[in-house]
């Protein structure tokens, strides 16, 4: 009587299933509003170095003045003649006028964090993924030790406390500060809620169940969040909003229970057999004694045998001693660098692409719902290596022609191309990010899954930190973010082709297999060409 069979008698999909779904998508709804609301508080709007003759003229009005002397908005103008402006000599600017977006006010106008300051918001925001690093392995080794449910909660609450932090902000150091508090909570809290409900889900409604509510409720929060911080009008407010439905939480654990395979894990029977009681009773289920009698002596049998059984313990080092796996574990980090970063600055990169940033960002949100539905409906027919490949390949295309357009062409006059050019980005690379998680997760070897699996993650979200910076290459010249991420998106199909395929494959279980898996495929072999090919033969 193992934990699947005692959880098939207990209700694998009632009504306790259910309500942990809904938890399931509100924690996807507070990951939307956190993770996002960095990009929303430092939207710079178009600005203009403030001067007496200026202050009566139209927006338009004022980009005339600057265009007829091909200046940079950042300089001071000594005087304005016949509509143009005439550069003063040795003056800094110390104030200036913005075209707020229906008068939202962001950090960066409020601390006027423009010009020759621009790059304070990048370094204060890097601290955030610098926070994420701490977080995922303080809250990873806290989840191992004292919990799921006291680790999610502890990890959800503290950035929640970060974004209210900064909403107090003046300065960068305290700003940076905040950002790294709010960083700590980033996946972490998305994760451990993940393990709760894959634990306690029938297999045969995992992957539906899991994707759906996923992309429903995190699409729901980027698409209402940008209007939400318009209808506030001030960044500050915004994260109140953003940070407060976080004390839902503290209701979880009145709803769902602690991991009952983890308690297992720790020999705590007595304990794991009160959640799966509670879930009996939730699903309106009568289970007898005698059966939760044979759950714990199975386990107690088990762990007995495991004691006894000396043998070497795989470790995630040990994956770079043999070659093959090295090259494998080398690439499936580098991968992970690749698809995190360019997911993090396409997602980010809305200004200067000729229509509002809070407009773009929300209507091209809708694309995490196809996403989703692409993955089910594609990854089991191309196979897991054509899946990562191909969305690589079209979003490395699609950023890279998003990249010439604009700096070809006025973003103004073509903003609808450019808007439909940034969702079908944002489309290639969700798809890649979540097609990124399994694949990683089949191709490491079992002995070692958890462990590695997390470092990979780990090294992804620590790359985030520079995602602000290469946005910054547009002070330079607009194009070179598009240009750069597709770039390295084209490298990152080029480093799939390298990995072996693992749809229909008995996985390994340890690294001795690992190493000697999928032993003479070759590079250029896909599934769903192969089975043409056997078709035809």
């Amino acid at each position: 009587m193992d934990f699947d069979r005692t959880l098939d008698k207990c209700g694998q999909f009632g009504r306790f299933q259910i309500v942990i779904l809904l938890l399931y998508g509100y924690t996807n709804l507070l990951g939307s509003l956190h993770y996002f609301s960095q990009t929303l508080i430092t939207f710079t709007p178009e600005h203009w170095c403030a001067h007496n003759d200026l202050k009566d003229l139209t927006i338009d009005e004022l980009r005339r003045v600057y265009l007829n002397i091909s200046a940079s908005s950042c300089i001071q103008l000594d005087r304005v003649v016949n509509g143009t402006g005439i550069a003063a000599k040795d003056a800094k600017c110390s104030n200036w006028i913005f075209d707020y977006e229906s008068d939202y006010k962001s950090i960066t106008t409020e601390l006027k964090w423009v010009c020759d300051q621009a790059h304070l918001p990048a370094v204060g925001q890097s601290f955030f993924f610098m926070g994420s690093v701490v977080g995922t392995i303080t809250f990873g080794f806290l989840s191992d030790h004292i919990g799921r449910l006291p680790a999610l909660l502890m990890s959800t609450l503290s950035g929640a406390l970060g974004d209210f932090i900064t909403s107090f902000v003046q300065t960068l150091p305290w700003f940076a500060v905040s950002r790294f508090i709010s960083g700590l909570s980033t996946d972490t809290m998305y994760y451990l809620m993940y393990i709760l409900v894959f634990e306690y889900l029938s297999p045969k409604r995992r992957t539906f169940g899991l994707n759906i509510i996923l992309a429903v409720f995190y699409c729901f929060g980027l698409m209402t969040s940008p209007w939400a911080a318009i209808w506030i009008g001030n960044w500050r407010q915004y994260l109140w909003l953003a940070s407060l439905p976080a004390l839902g939480v503290l209701a979880y654990p009145l709803l769902i229970c602690e991991s009952a395979q983890w308690l297992l894990t720790k020999k705590k029977y007595d304990r794991a057999v009160d959640c799966l009681k509670k879930v009996a009773k939730f699903n309106g289920r009568k289970v007898e004694d005698s059966v939760f009698d044979e759950f714990v002596k199975h386990y107690r049998e088990k762990m007995n045998e495991e004691e006894k059984i000396t043998k070497q313990v795989d470790t995630f080092l040990g994956m770079f001693r043999t070659p093959r796996l090295r090259r494998f574990t080398l690439t499936l980090l580098l991968k992970s660098v690749i698809i995190t970063l360019s997911c993090d600055v396409i997602n980010r990169n809305m200004e200067g692409l000729g229509t509002s940033p809070f407009k773009l960002f929300s209507f091209t949100s809708i694309v995490y719902l196809p996403a989703g539905m692409t993955i089910l409906l594609l990854q089991n027919h191309i196979g897991r290596k054509g899946m990562a490949c191909g969305a690589l390949f079209v979003g490395a295309i699609i950023t890279t022609v998003t990249g010439f357009l604009i700096a070809l062409f006025d973003p103004k006059d073509n903003a609808i191309l450019l808007a439909i050019m940034v969702g079908l980005g944002r489309f290639a690379t969700t798809v890649s990010f979540d097609a990124e998680i399994q694949y990683a997760a089949e191709i490491i070897p079992t002995s070692v899954r958890g462990r590695a699996v997390s470092n990979v993650h780990v090294i992804g979200l620590a790359s985030s930190a520079l995602s602000f910076y290469v946005i910054y290459l547009a002070q330079f010249y607009k194009p070179l973010p598009s240009i750069f991420i597709g770039t390295l998106m084209f490298l990152g199909a080029l480093l799939c082709l390298t990995l072996p395929e693992t749809l229909d494959k008995k996985l390994p279980e340890n690294l001795a297999e690992g190493e000697n898996f999928a032993l003479n495929e070759s590079c250029l072999y896909f599934p769903c060409l192969n089975r043409k090919q056997v078709t035809s033969d």
